[in-house]
């Protein structure tokens, strides 16, 4: 039945084009479409994915998510699929995970989430044992619950979100990830945990917990996937999933700093780079990569004063990076001045 809702992708695809001088676009939704169905065609295993999920969209910034918990080995790599200015879909319970490229594929060429999902699901002989949410770059939201997902099981839709379980150990815990959503303070990435830990103190999955995931994208695609890719977390397989998936989050975003702080000594703007290294040091004082290219940054912007006690930090816990520092010079991140670098290994 696979192959005949891929089938049905192409005749959406067909429905919702259009003529004229909208043929070179139509052409290229159709290259898209073939390399779907080409790996969607293929015989695929149907893993019992059951867990919690939501998927949501952040009204100010139009960035679309996915977060995922299950007691699963790797549940990221089946469950969440986003693209920037696209959508986002969770596939799970008997997790069929072509739903995640032909849901965007639809969603890509026009389609509401909505029309994507009723379309995908009426052409599944496997509907009944399927649990599915999807959202688009405008917020509306769709969400399916077969009629055999193991109980509790159960969705709840609202305004840019929808959230749904299976397998829980009661059917409140997908009442509760909504009401948290919607209370939860913090960009997207974060509201999206606030839901995962509240159905985890509501009982969570029956069986406990294994591996979580975080996918977030950008509300308008850039071109380049790897910009677009806000957050892209999976904890594979834990006793804690979701305390390792926020302590990850944590250096997400002190690394997200370190990136903005690389971007800035490219442009030789080192006033910006040590903002954004102190920003990310602030976050991870403990992680001595952040705490020492703050330190270098320090001191190509003229504080050199200010920069010595971290050096000294970053030599007492990881001696090496004193190796480093007189290589930077040549590389144009450090002064080429004898005293200054002298006086930075002295802190060793």
């Amino acid at each position: 039945m696979r192959r005949n809702r891929v089938a049905l992708v192409g005749v959406l695809l067909l429905a919702g084009s259009a003529a004229g001088p909208m043929a070179a676009a139509q052409e290229a939704r159709t290259e898209r479409a073939e390399a779907v169905r080409a790996e969607t065609a293929r015989p695929q295993p149907v893993r019992p994915v059951n867990t919690y999920s939501i998927v949501a969209r952040d009204p100010k910034t139009g960035e679309l998510g996915v977060a995922v918990q299950s007691h699963w080995f790797s549940v990221g790599a089946l469950v969440p699929w986003a693209e920037a200015g696209v959508g986002a879909v969770a596939t799970q319970s008997l997790v069929d995970p072509s739903y995640g490229p032909l849901g965007l594929e639809l969603m890509r060429a026009g389609r509401s989430a909505p029309d994507a999902l009723a379309g995908l699901v009426a052409a599944d002989a496997g509907r009944e044992v399927r649990q599915v949410a999807m959202i688009d770059a405008q917020g509306r939201v769709a969400a399916h619950t077969g009629k055999q997902c193991i109980a509790a099981a159960g969705h709840q839709t609202g305004a840019n979100y929808s959230v749904q379980a299976n397998l829980m150990e009661k059917d409140t815990v997908w009442p509760a990830m909504a009401r948290a959503f919607e209370a939860a303070q913090g960009d997207l990435a974060e509201r999206l945990l606030a839901a995962l830990e509240a159905a985890q103190r509501e009982g969570g999955d029956i069986r406990g917990k294994q591996s979580a995931a975080i996918l977030v994208v950008s509300g308008k695609p850039s071109g380049k996937p790897w910009v677009d890719r806000k957050v892209d977390l999976r904890v594979e397989d834990s006793p804690e999933p979701l305390v390792e998936l926020r302590r990850l989050l944590k250096v997400n975003s002190a690394y997200q700093h370190m990136n903005e702080g690389d971007l800035c000594a490219e442009k030789k703007d080192w006033a910006c780079a040590a903002r954004e290294y102190g920003a990310a040091e602030k976050l991870l004082p403990n992680q001595m990569e952040v705490v020492f290219w703050h330190a270098v940054t320090l001191v190509t912007s003229g504080q050199v004063d200010v920069a010595m006690p971290l050096f000294k930090k970053v030599f007492a816990a990881e001696p090496i990076w004193a190796e480093l520092v007189g290589r930077l010079p040549a590389a144009g991140l450090l002064p080429k001045d004898e005293a200054v670098i002298a006086r930075i290994k002295a802190q060793k």
